[in-house]
């Protein structure tokens, strides 16, 4: 260009000179609005030999993840950290990142939560390189600047904090060369066309306690206090700030966590982000999530069960096969649960922190936490499992027994029955007592269910150490009650009669056998001689008048007959009696003839109920027991072995269990 007095020459590609002020100017790459100012190209953004460098301060307070550090180390392009808010994704990003400064001319963090931070960081990056440009260009000409330098070239690190979404980054990754982006995100799918992701999980607790006590030295309680945080940093973080600033020692910190969950989490020490507590970092996520109802509505509910171990089925009530879905994969989309074949698991401190949320209505939540519960095992087909049963143990711990409705006793009932079948006793009585107090205070005392579940409770009872005496006062007090309210011909004072019995057969033999006398005639009588509940007496009576030798062997076959013609459709009662058949053959030195019987017992059962049910478990060790009785050691001792482990991957440690470990020494 040549003029008079504005004279201005200019040449070379994208170059353009005035002689006065413009408004546009276009230079082939990017088209903006100045006045009385020059657009600078590219190339006049420069890094300075020392380089460039903008991370958050340096922390102190970092333990363990060797694993993730290498897996960064080894990675090339794009890596994504991505866990559950909380998990020191954040921490171990700067921390690596401050370790590689040395490797790159530029190391530039950018906390991109949405599309604007992530290009209000970029505009950053184009003033740090040129401080001239300040006050002259725009952010988005800026940013452009920035984005040309990043693809033109590769001695670059970028770490990208708290990106939302996979999307966001498009614009960026469409344009950049071949630097390193390092990026932390909640989101857990959606980067398989994008970068590789390595997932954070919590601590190790011998990490956790390293962090803990690089803030709080008090150790009284610091292992239970990790435990009860789920291991996770930030909680871990937050809580030896408060011990450390309020002069209190792990133990009091989580006695306080018991009374005050909503306060505590949302508690922080002074001069912490509020923005950081854990009440407030997860409800971020839960915003994100608004657009899938049913989401918070899964989270809300599986915030009453065992953390671990979540049958998806149990959430089938709450939707249509695809909105269930819907709410499931977002929640994992999100790093809110984890997914794991069938079964789905949530952190234990999200659990607490929805359970304490002041906004949700804490009944209603507990309410259909229970009822879906209930429907998965009343309704399934199923029943209750070893699946189920340690989320029903969960919710009793989670909830008050004054909130206990109808449908909560009989869910605790159910789940206390499954228990006590497979032995484990110490498990059932406090289900059993939650039932039983809760259809007391509902129902009152002589209500059918409640005399029922007195029942139940006290044969539990028995089957635990030193039970018998409070088993027998409990069954003593519930004969009354069915005397008082079915008379003495009903056929649960009868059951009753004839717990109350078996239960004092050691303790008071003449009194036992005196009852059970009263109780074949009244069944007799009131049932008939052939009645399923009649044979069943009668078999009581047989046994409580074994000789020191046993039981009548004919005796017990006529009693296996009749059970079999009275009851065909329910072989409960049969096999029962059968199981004593073929311990006193084996008793009676017959071991091959109480080998054959319990074959085809085992058999029967495996066909009914299948291999894993208790019942063919107990039907195999009675297998056990009769070669042991018949001297054929190695044999029992290799049936045991492989039966104590089928029961500990099917039922877990159990009375089963432990007599099994008896069997072995």
């Amino acid at each position: 260009m040549t003029g008079g007095a504005g004279r201005a020459d200019a040449s070379g590609d994208r170059s353009v000179a005035a002689g006065g002020g413009i408004g546009r100017v276009n230079t082939g790459d990017f088209v903006t609005q100045v006045e009385n100012a020059t657009l600078l190209p590219p190339e006049a953004l420069t890094v300075s030999p020392a380089g460039l460098v903008h991370l958050p301060e340096r922390t102190q307070l970092f333990v363990g993840r060797a694993r993730e550090l290498a897996l960064l180390d080894e990675g090339v392009g794009i890596q994504v950290l991505c866990g559950l808010g909380g998990i020191g994704k954040s921490t171990l990003a700067a921390r690596w990142a401050a370790d590689r400064v040395a490797d790159h001319t530029v190391v530039w963090w950018i906390t991109a939560e949405t599309p604007a931070e992530l290009d209000a960081g970029l505009a950053d990056l184009a003033r740090a390189m040129q401080p001239g440009v300040v006050g002259v260009l725009p952010e988005d000409a800026l940013r452009e600047r920035a984005l040309q330098w990043l693809a033109t070239n590769h001695d670059w690190l970028l770490v990208l904090d708290n990106v939302s979404t996979p999307a966001d980054l498009r614009p960026l990754l469409a344009r950049v060369g071949s630097g390193r982006i390092v990026v932390t995100s909640r989101r857990a799918s959606g980067w398989q066309d994008v970068a590789r992701t390595v997932v954070l999980d919590v601590l190790d607790p011998e990490e956790a306690a390293e962090l803990f006590t690089g803030v709080c030295a008090s150790d009284d309680g610091l292992g239970p206090l990790c435990a009860e945080l789920g291991h996770l940093p930030l909680a871990l973080k937050q809580a030896a700030a408060y011990c450390a600033e309020a002069g209190i020692t792990p133990r009091t910190y989580q006695g306080l966590l018991a009374e005050y969950p909503g306060e505590m989490f949302a508690a922080t020490a002074e001069g912490g982000e509020a923005a950081r507590t854990l009440a407030r970092v997860w409800q971020v996520t839960l915003d994100r999530l608004t657009d899938t109802p049913r989401a918070a509505l899964v989270l809300r509910i599986i915030a009453w069960w065992a953390p671990e171990g979540i049958p998806r089925r149990l959430l089938d009530p709450l939707g249509t096969p695809l909105e269930v879905t819907e709410a499931v994969r977002r929640l994992a989309a999100h790093s809110m649960i984890t997914l794991r074949g069938g079964e789905l698991s949530v952190h234990r401190l999200v659990q607490a922190v929805v359970r304490a949320d002041p906004r949700e209505s804490t009944g209603v939540a507990r309410e259909l936490a229970t009822r879906v519960l209930h429907a998965g095992i009343s309704l399934s087909g199923i029943g209750a499992d070893r699946h189920t049963a340690v989320h029903v143990e969960a919710l009793a711990g989670h909830t008050a027994p004054a909130d206990d409705t109808d449908v909560a006793a009989e869910l605790f009932e159910t789940v206390a029955l499954y228990l006590g079948r497979v032995t484990a006793a110490d498990r059932a009585l406090p289900l059993f007592v939650r039932a039983l107090d809760s259809l007391r205070r509902i129902h009152g005392q002589d209500h059918p269910r409640t005399l029922e579940a007195l029942q139940i409770l006290a044969l539990t009872v028995d089957m635990s150490d030193n039970g018998a005496q409070m088993a027998a006062d409990m069954l003593t007090e519930g004969l009354a009650g069915q005397l008082r309210v079915f008379g003495p011909d009903d056929p649960r004072t009868l059951a009753a009669r004839g717990h109350l019995a078996r239960v004092l057969g050691a303790s008071d033999p003449e009194r036992a056998h005196a009852l059970l006398r009263e109780n074949v005639e009244h069944c007799h009588r009131a049932l008939g001689p052939m009645h399923p509940q009649t044979i069943s007496a009668r078999y009581d009576l047989v046994i409580g008048s074994a000789s020191a030798t046993g039981a009548d062997v004919a005796a017990l076959e006529e009693l296996v007959a009749d059970a079999g013609r009275a009851s065909p459709e329910d072989p409960l009662l049969r096999d029962n009696i059968k199981s004593s058949l073929i311990m006193r053959l084996a008793v009676a030195g017959d071991t091959d003839r109480a080998l054959v019987l319990s074959a085809e017992a085992i058999e029967d059962s495996h066909r009914r109920y299948g291999p894993e049910d208790s019942r063919t478990l107990m039907a195999r060790v009675v297998e056990a027991d009769v070669l042991q009785h018949g001297g054929q050691a190695e044999r029992a001792r290799i049936l045991i072995a492989a039966l104590l482990e089928d029961c500990l991957r099917t039922v877990g440690e159990c009375e089963l269990t432990q007599l099994l470990r008896v069997m072995q020494a």
